[in-house]
């Protein structure tokens, strides 16, 4: 009986730099990248009998995608006539090899995003949180007119399509217009504008569209991300300091159709103090690490209620923001207390951070100086191989348009 032909035979074995360049078809799915460039590929290892051994590093140990990953190499490399059988060494990525990986798919879904009218100049802070009434609206009005009251230009994109509240809370209610603008082939959205102190609000909202804030929008998930879609595509926005997002609760449609659209925001977390409140918000951040945005910081409302005794009662629990910047890693950015100035500032379109002065007012524009000096020190790195300390590799920070 003749034995089976030796596949090796009258083929030279491929070099370990052979069989990486072949490792470089190999997409890791979820990445949207090669897993050599990934990172994901070490030792190789090639025997005399055509076996090839690989080192081959998972972002986590469980990751669901080890099957597909596997049937992939194993594809690739017997293309190579003389490789006879690959064995692959399972390992995972230290925390500093993962980050690395992040950030480079983060870096690559920026490169390659669709255009949008937002400038690429401008800072996009997405308000979110794990679940409604948190005041993560609240939040987003008071931020957006502390940045404007110091001399910044800021959009706000009401993104929470069906439970819109911007426009009373920042006092604009006119309808939306529309106008032709030079390149353009159809007319332009123009956002409502205020001026503030030496600043200015651009704003756009679905409560712009309707005919009064009672107006109910029963609209599907389709229709959710087409509308963002076209505040971020189809409105003139001209210069922008920032872009505000005030994005709806929880991590569905909408959220989903950011991240792609817009990868280069930065997601802001608001919890309430609760550590319940906490672990239903860590959704938000998980959102963001799966999408590959980064978290700046979080924001704990409604902190505490201050007597006018002076005494301090911690109404919804103690711990939760700290609790939830410790967890993902990021910064407590501040802790805004429970004011009736803020409700009512809210609810006569006079946000507090402008004319206010207790803590709550106080504390709001600390965190606009913070963000604001965040802001700076990424112009300041442009052009050049900056160390990004969220994430604490080195990535290539372009120069603002």
């Amino acid at each position: 009986m003749e034995s089976a032909p030796d596949k090796n035979q009258g083929s030279a074995l491929p070099s370990t730099d052979a069989v990486r360049n072949l490792l470089r078809a190999v997409i890791d799915p979820e990445l949207g990248d090669n897993v050599v460039d990934l990172g994901m590929v070490g030792d190789i290892g090639v025997s005399p009998d055509g076996v090839v051994t690989i080192g081959f590093k998972l972002t986590i140990k469980g990751c669901p995608l080890r099957a597909q990953l596997k049937k992939d190499i194993e594809s690739r490399l017997h293309v190579h006539p003389s490789v006879t059988k690959v064995v692959i060494d399972w390992g995972e990525m230290t925390a500093d090899e993962r980050t690395a990986v992040m950030t480079r798919a983060r870096w690559n879904a920026r490169e390659n995003a669709t255009e949008t009218a937002v400038p690429l100049g401008a800072r996009v802070l997405a308000i979110a949180s794990g679940k409604g009434g948190v005041g993560k609206s609240s939040v987003t009005v008071n931020l957006a007119a502390a940045l404007a009251s110091h001399g910044a230009t800021v959009g706000v994109l009401d993104a929470d399509i069906w439970g819109f509240s911007i426009p009373r809370m920042l006092g604009m209610p006119d309808r939306l217009q529309a106008e032709r603008v030079e390149g353009r082939d159809k007319p332009m959205i123009l956002p409502n504008e205020r001026h503030v102190g030496s600043g200015l609000l651009k704003v756009v909202s679905t409560g712009m569209l309707v005919d009064d804030e009672s107006t109910a929008l029963m609209w599907r998930g389709l229709m959710l991300t087409k509308a963002v879609e076209q505040f971020l595509n189809d409105v003139h926005w001209g210069e922008l300091d920032y872009l505000l997002i005030d994005m709806p609760p929880g991590t569905g449609d909408v959220q989903m159709g950011l991240a792609r659209m817009l990868p280069r925001t930065d997601l802001i977390i608001v919890t309430t103090p609760a550590i319940s409140a906490q672990k239903v918000a860590i959704r938000a951040a998980d959102m963001a690490r799966r999408s590959f945005l980064r978290v700046a910081g979080v924001i704990e409302n409604m902190s505490h209620f201050r007597c006018d005794h002076g005494e301090s009662y911690p109404l919804f629990g103690v711990g939760g923001g700290q609790a939830l910047a410790d967890e993902i890693g990021v910064e407590l950015l501040g802790q805004v207390p429970i004011e009736p100035t803020v409700a009512a500032g809210g609810d006569a379109g006079e946000p507090v951070a402008l004319h206010g002065t207790g803590d709550a007012a106080r504390i709001f524009n600390e965190i606009a100086a913070r963000l604001a000096e965040q802001t700076v020190s990424l112009e300041a790195m442009s052009g050049c191989s900056a160390r990004d300390e969220t994430d604490g590799v080195e990535v290539s920070v372009r120069p603002r348009s």
